[in-house]
């Protein structure tokens, strides 16, 4: 069979074979433009990258990143892995069936991390303390929450007593500390009794107690009135310091309420007289007018002084309720959040070997979280005084000059910056 090609085939055959020489022209082109150009990321060979360099893409986090850590440190369950060393712990109680009043409290814990997004170690930089304390000597750790049963509260103050015990006898990082120290995200307040039970256990002595709260907390429990009288019903969040006081676990004479503004029971001032023998003294709201933040900080510091072992517990409602709404037992007239911090940072120099921040209910927040970002600015300030001190006792202190060049002065109870 014969085959002819007509004139019109051969002129298409002749403009295909241009297109093709005209494409392979063009893609050399390309080819030699590339040579001289990086190759686009997803166009390469994938290449593993080191841990180093993973450490280094991945690691950093804004504030509104990651995972609900406390000022994104380092998350792990501690009471589970003993053989993690850290020098100071962040650890949530999620409890809040002792309370008298209003619930909600076993939500703080994760009110007050998520409060802290913006605290960061890139930006974590105390300006009245002049150190970083997520960049100084101490590891700390986000150690996790006890996870309390909401079922039987004499089985959950066991578990907390059992968890402070276990944390409390560890081996620290740092060869400076004898034991780790432990600041608490309540959680109702009754959680301080299983964190004096665990404190007097690892030092062996009775422990100061520095009270910020609204209440005095040191109720006999038969001012709980009840019809169904019970044992179990002594332990509650107003009762604690009275149980802890009768244990022993109180040092008496040395220990301070500030911010009180409470009703008292029954006509008399039998409220006060208990408080008064199981050894506080007792610095009211109404105090900061006369004397001013900084006579609050000189009666504390005289009151406890620097060497004696000091538990720092913080009841939000310490705080206006104006301010801080957030809260189950809120007391009109309270302390602002600037007055509270300013105290705190006053008193730098006590020996503190365990703290809490507790009664912070969400529930009842404002839309701006504005009590636990309270509840978290205070983390940050009894974090940095434990880290400062830690400074002090290990000899690396000195003066450092100020912002503007010229040496700061210090208040009574703090203690000089590092070098």
């Amino acid at each position: 069979m014969r085959f002819s090609l007509g004139i019109s085939s051969v002129l298409a055959i002749s403009v295909v074979w241009c297109g093709v020489g005209v494409a392979a022209h063009q893609r050399h082109g390309h080819d030699q433009q590339r040579e001289g150009e990086e190759m686009p990321l997803h166009e390469r060979e994938f290449v593993q990258d080191s841990t180093e360099e993973l450490e280094r893409k991945w690691s950093f986090e804004w504030g509104y990143s990651g995972v609900n850590s406390f000022a994104h440190l380092e998350h792990i369950k501690c009471l589970t892995k003993p053989e993690t060393l850290f020098d100071i712990a962040i650890l949530g109680v999620p409890f809040d069936t002792a309370v008298t009043y209003r619930p909600g409290a076993r939500f703080g814990p994760r009110a007050i991390r998520a409060a802290s997004s913006r605290q960061t170690s890139f930006r974590g930089f105390n300006h009245r303390a002049a150190l970083n304390p997520y960049l100084s000597w101490a590891r700390i750790l986000d150690c996790g929450d006890i996870p309390t049963t909401p079922f039987h509260n004499a089985v959950a103050l066991t578990q907390m007593t059992s968890a402070y015990l276990e944390l409390g006898h560890r081996s620290s990082l740092s060869s400076s500390l004898p034991h780790p120290k432990i600041i608490s995200l309540g959680g109702d307040h009754s959680l301080a009794l299983a964190a004096l039970r665990g404190l007097k256990s690892v030092y062996g002595t009775p422990i100061a107690v520095l009270h910020f709260d609204a209440h005095l907390d040191t109720w006999h429990p038969a001012k709980y009135p009840s019809p169904w009288p019970s044992k179990q019903a002594e332990f509650n969040h107003g009762s604690m310091f009275w149980i802890a006081s009768n244990e022993g676990l109180i040092l008496n004479g040395s220990s301070v309420h500030a911010g009180l503004r409470t009703r008292l029971s029954g006509a008399d001032w039998g409220d006060y007289e208990d408080d008064t023998s199981q050894g506080f003294l007792r610095i009211s709201s109404d105090d900061i007018d006369d004397i001013g933040p900084k006579g609050i900080i000189d009666l504390i510091m005289t009151r406890i002084g620097t060497e004696v072992p000091v538990y720092l517990s913080v009841d939000i409602d310490v705080l206006d309720p104006g301010l801080a709404p957030g809260t189950g037992t809120p007391e009109a007239g309270g302390w602002t959040s600037r007055e509270l911090i300013r105290i705190l940072r006053g008193i730098e120099g006590l020996n503190v070997v365990g703290a809490d921040v507790v009664e912070v209910a969400p529930a009842y927040d404002g839309v701006g979280e504005q009590t636990a970002l309270a509840g978290a600015q205070v983390v940050y300030e009894i974090l940095t005084s434990v880290v400062k001190r830690g400074l002090r006792d290990m000899g690396r202190i000195a003066e450092v000059a100020g912002r503007d060049g010229e040496k700061k002065e210090r208040g009574k109870g703090e203690v000089k910056d590092e070098l």
